[in-house]
């Protein structure tokens, strides 16, 4: 199945309620700053993937969530994620996302982050309009981690070459807010405790997934795909799973203990080693990890009910490992 139709096969099936996400997330606009209220409607125009809210859509109607709570925390956890790319954006000097201006390209940063934290707070506010306690304690849990996981980043990561750091780190950025898209979900549902826990599971295992395929893309994708140079978080001397299988194999290599030794050298350098992980068996090594989570998502997806929206979460989690961007 090609790229297109298998994106076509999980989102046509949920096309109108995401619609519906997208308008609730528009109304989080009503009655803030004028300039607040375009700040967060230039972030929806962006537009993205919606993975996230798509997965709490498609757990939510397999497991027999109620419609108008799954609304609310469909929103909530999409006005999470563009919080965090918010803040990601000004930490990184980012100045477009996804071809358009960022916030902080023409804001203060000051400003910048109380708009990030404008859009935090609309989400917990949607997240406790779902009327559970247990969806808002993931809610607050997921953001924890995140912060935590984006401070260990800054003050401990780079130039760090230690897996279970990469692990760690890569659960708290991206796989924890699919774990909080599932697992909400779930617990919304009327199904029992081994059903939310495979829901939780199975959303933990894509997302770990999905930031490894990212990370592989950093070093395979085309730059005019990516939107910034191949290699990027290397040049920021973070290392992601490429560049740690390259050092696994390669630990004498000069160009990556220059990395780890002086966190980050000369852009020269960098291209040097980039080409060097690129020619290596490295990158597939990676893309074999990303699919050995994806099988176990598919795996805890059996214990579900064989439902229409089951197939769309397994065609999601396929196309995870298959993506070119």
């Amino acid at each position: 199945m090609s790229d297109e139709r298998m994106t076509a096969s999980f989102i046509s099936p949920v096309e109108d309620r995401l619609a519906a996400v997208e308008a609730h997330m528009r109304l989080q606009a009503e009655d803030a700053h004028p300039d607040l209220a375009a700040a967060l409607l230039h972030l929806i125009d962006a537009g993205g993937k919606r993975l996230r809210p798509i997965i709490t859509i498609l757990t939510g109607e397999l497991l027999g969530a109620p419609p108008d709570r799954l609304l609310d925390l469909s929103a909530a956890v999409e006005l999470l994620h563009t919080a965090t790319l918010v803040h990601d954006d000004l930490i990184d000097g980012a100045l477009l996302r996804r071809g358009m201006p960022t916030i902080n390209a023409g804001w203060t940063p000051a400003a910048t982050i109380l708009t990030g934290d404008f859009i935090f707070a609309r989400a917990a506010k949607l997240a406790a309009a779902t009327g559970s306690v247990a969806v808002m304690d993931m809610f607050a849990e997921a953001l924890t981690v995140i912060v935590d996981g984006e401070i260990r980043q800054q003050f401990t990561s780079k130039g760090l070459a230690d897996l279970d750091d990469y692990y760690h780190r890569i659960y708290a950025k991206t796989a924890s807010l699919f774990e909080l898209a599932s697992g909400a979900a779930a617990i919304l549902s009327p199904v029992s405790s081994d059903e939310r826990e495979a829901a939780r599971r199975f959303g933990l295992e894509i997302g770990m997934a999905f930031q490894i395929m990212d990370d592989v893309l950093d070093f395979s994708a085309a730059q005019s795909r990516l939107g910034k140079p191949v290699g990027s978080d290397l040049r920021n001397g973070l290392l992601t799973l490429p560049a740690l299988l390259f050092h696994e194999d390669n630990p004498g290599d000069s160009d990556i203990q220059d990395l780890i030794r002086r966190n980050g050298h000369g852009p020269g350098d960098v291209d040097r080693l980039v080409d060097k992980i690129q020619a290596s068996d490295a990158i597939n090594q990676a893309v074999e990890e990303a699919e050995r989570y994806v099988q176990r998502a598919l795996t805890l997806l059996d214990t579900l009910p064989d439902r229409p929206q089951r197939e769309g979460l397994e065609d999601l989690a396929r196309y995870i490992v298959t993506r070119e961007h």
